[in-house]
């Protein structure tokens, strides 16, 4: 069990991680992330518990989540401090009660492809800017089983507090990483042996129509421009039908469609067999 200690003044520097949180949203926090919340702290533990540097959680909290904290490494430090003194600390009322820093681990996008076994399902974004998507996403992508997403280097950050927060800790438990450029991305899922869909509403090839290998990658791009043509070509484009006078989704609900239908696809068609 990890040693609790009881902070009683705002300026103590052993809080300097987490002062003005959303000011240092806006800024980056130079190799760490921070995890807000009990489930998502509940996420980050299960994920990789040696990655989180510290706690901070709000005194009156402390033993309702003594179950959680217990999952930490006996050298991480839990701060428990009065609501008051916390919601100074952070900037603004934290009604959750709980924060954690944790440091980043970067991957090669190539040794994460390599090591993802013979079935296997990818995510590859391009262009994703929204942090409320992007952490959508992330969620969708650990509900339907995703082995790994790869992003290309314009969309946002996985880790921003924000997108962990939407994510419900998905993002701290899909294996992910940055691969360059959107070619560049795909480039990578081809020498994998990844056969790659990418969704567009000027698909070639209906959803329900499609029928998978067992190595599968769905790319999405950003709403509004979406995917690059070039990248269309490249790979086998698939649309979502739909109804007359929408021919499009919100990008994370569109990757929730397409995720249950690669994720289950094989399982289909064993049943009717």
């Amino acid at each position: 069990m990890p040693q609790v200690f009881a902070v009683e003044d705002p300026d103590d520097p052993r809080l300097e991680p987490y002062r003005a949180v959303r000011e240092r949203d806006l800024v980056g926090r130079q190799g760490f992330f921070v995890a807000e919340g009990r489930v998502v702290l509940e996420k980050a533990i299960a994920a990789d518990p040696a990655a989180l540097v510290s706690a901070l959680v709000a005194a009156h909290r402390l033993e309702s989540l003594a179950d959680v904290l217990a999952g930490l490494p006996d050298d991480t430090p839990v701060f428990a401090a009065g609501q008051a003194v916390m919601d100074k600390v952070v900037g603004f009322p934290i009604h959750r009660g709980v924060l954690a820093v944790g440091r980043r681990r970067l991957r090669d996008p190539a040794d994460l492809l390599a090591g993802l076994p013979a079935r296997a399902l990818v995510v590859g974004l391009v262009g994703i800017a929204n942090h409320d998507n992007m952490g959508g996403v992330f969620r969708n992508a650990a509900a339907f089983g995703a082995d790994a997403v790869l992003l290309d280097d314009t969309c946002c950050d996985p880790l921003y507090r924000k997108a962990i927060r939407v994510s419900v800790g998905a993002a701290l438990t899909t294996p992910f990483a940055r691969a360059g450029s959107a070619g560049d991305l795909v480039a990578m899922l081809e020498v994998a042996g990844f056969e790659t869909v990418a969704l567009s509403p000027r698909g070639a090839l209906e959803l329900r129509d499609l029928h998978p290998g067992p190595r599968r990658a769905a790319l999405f791009g950003a709403e509004g421009p979406g995917l690059p043509d070039d990248i269309l070509t490249r790979t086998t484009s698939v649309r979502i039908a739909m109804a007359g006078g929408f021919d499009s989704l919100n990008v994370a609900t569109t990757s929730g469609i397409v995720l249950h239908q690669l994720a289950f696809a094989e399982r289909r068609v064993e049943t009717r067999g």
